[in-house]
């Protein structure tokens, strides 16, 4: 009874836009069906069977998913990394480290985006001047966003600039839920700080990294933003382009609404299954109920 009133205002805000979604990727929805010049026309899985038969379409599908998986990967590793640091840290310096990290958590998305361009300007940027100061003469005006991996890594390091605070800020609050004693006794029984941390301290902080871990997942698979600024809408001939962006240049650039539709519907299976994968593989190893 008590989660009904959360249940509805989720079924109001989620699940009818959802349903709307799935529903519109089965017909064929184009400009003219939207100013209602032309009646709609149900196409049933045609949508779905261009998309799989689009070449271009697996090959999107393969950059999100190296693309976000490096984003997960990169943010848990420099979160957790910071959120250790912080156990260690004097009061002060936490604070001002905490300060530091939610002020980059808290820039918009366009306004780091547009700030990391800058930092990386062929021309006028800083960390091209620096690097060529140092001798690396062939950072003078070079671009970070003309090859295909190097604009993905561009974007890495905005994305895991943006969403590290959140898993260090969660992942510390699990690190001081642990119990002093426990740790203690660990010490007493001969454990090195390696094994404390391997065997006592991961095992009890499972269930804050499935809750980051799946968070984390959920926005690199959707990430639009900064892909779409960072690299000019996709990249030089698409080749930065992820499911959200591809999605929208579908739907609103092309006008093939129902396409875009059926791309983000994928997207949403898509996310589905890897969740539950990982809670799957959680669950046989006994770190979930």
């Amino acid at each position: 009874m008590y989660l009904l009133p959360a249940l509805v205002v989720l079924g109001v805000m989620l699940a009818y836009p959802l349903y709307q979604l799935a529903l519109v990727s089965f017909y064929d929805y184009r400009q003219p069906q939207v100013t209602g010049a032309e009646p709609l026309r149900f196409t049933g899985l045609e949508n779905y069977r261009a998309l799989l038969g689009d070449p271009q379409f697996w090959e999107v599908l393969l950059n999100t998913v190296v693309f976000a998986g490096a984003c997960v990967l990169g943010t848990l590793a420099v979160g957790g990394c910071l959120a250790v640091l912080a156990t260690r840290l004097a009061p002060w310096v936490r604070i001002l480290l905490f300060l530091a990290a939610l002020g980059a958590w808290a820039t918009p998305a366009v306004t780091g985006s547009a700030v990391w361009l800058f930092l990386f300007d062929p021309s006028l940027g800083p960390v091209n001047q620096a690097l060529a100061g140092l001798g690396l003469t062939e950072f003078e005006g070079h671009s970070w966003t003309y090859t295909k991996w190097s604009a993905f890594g561009l974007v890495l390091s905005q994305v895991v600039w943006c969403s590290f605070p959140f898993v260090m800020v969660t992942l510390y609050a699990g690190i001081r839920a642990i119990p002093h004693e426990v740790i203690e006794a660990a010490r007493l029984d001969g454990a090195s700080t390696g094994r404390i941390a391997w065997s006592v301290m991961l095992p009890m902080l499972r269930p804050v990294m499935t809750i980051v871990t799946i968070q984390s997942i959920i926005w690199d698979f959707k990430i639009f933003t900064q892909i779409y600024i960072m690299t000019g809408g996709g990249g030089i001939a698409g080749q930065n382009l992820v499911l959200n962006v591809y999605a929208y240049q579908q739907a609103f650039a092309s006008g093939q609404y129902g396409l875009g539709s059926a791309i983000g519907v994928i997207t949403t299976l898509l996310l589905l299954v890897i969740s539950l994968v990982y809670l799957r593989a959680l669950r046989r190893q006994g770190e979930v109920l």
